[in-house]
């Protein structure tokens, strides 16, 4: 479905992985208590999370530092050179809904340890929603003879983390998927990600 020019996206419940939600509570090794905790506090919220994506596709182009994302011009080296051979992006905002910040405030208060839990079971969520998303048009590039770059988020290397304002307004976030932006430009649902992930034509080079 098309919306003010970016396309939304629901999905079902994307595959699980329980290892990388045990990494994501910071243990290191398996402990069938904490185990057994994850998989409870698991059934707990699954009926509870939705899996939303909007997106669109601009062109771009890079002059010297500067790059034009097509709906925003920024400097980033480290973008830069993740877009290396690039002539457009799929930019993406991705959340697994507001009921996984309001499980994990109601454990914060009754259970810490389930609030971990349930703050790891988000994580992987909505990184597991990214990964079906970009398995998607990762796929449909190759179809079509293109490739594509790993997905870049501001925040990191020294892609600044006010992009996210123009990313909202580029994909009208707030009123496709109900995010919303605070002072700090951290989103909320606070288990969201927005995204850029780059593709071009021809052979892929080397990063």
């Amino acid at each position: 479905m098309e919306m003010s020019g970016a396309f939304l996206k629901s999905y079902i419940e994307p595959p699980v992985d329980f290892n990388e939600i045990l990494r994501y509570t910071g243990c290191r090794e398996k402990v069938d208590e904490i185990e057994r905790l994850i998989k409870e506090c698991f059934e707990e919220i699954r009926k509870k999370l939705t899996y939303s994506v909007c997106f669109k596709e601009f062109p771009i182009s890079i002059s010297g530092d500067e790059i034009d994302l097509g709906f925003v011009k920024t400097k980033s080296s480290n973008l830069k050179k993740n877009l290396t051979g690039c002539n457009k992006i799929v930019l993406f905002a991705a959340t697994v809904g507001i009921e996984a910040d309001r499980i994990i405030e109601k454990y914060l208060r009754i259970s810490p340890a389930k609030a971990v839990c349930f703050q790891a079971i988000g994580a992987e969520r909505v990184e597991a929603l990214c990964d079906a998303f970009n398995g998607e048009i990762d796929d449909e590039a190759v179809k079509n003879g293109l490739f594509t770059r790993p997905r870049f988020s501001p925040g990191y290397g020294d892609l600044s983390l006010s992009l996210q304002k123009d990313i909202f307004s580029a994909l009208d976030c707030t009123r496709l998927l109900g995010m919303t932006l605070n002072d700090n430009l951290l989103a909320s649902p606070s288990k969201s990600v927005t995204a850029i992930i780059g593709v071009g034509k021809g052979e892929k080079t080397k990063l």
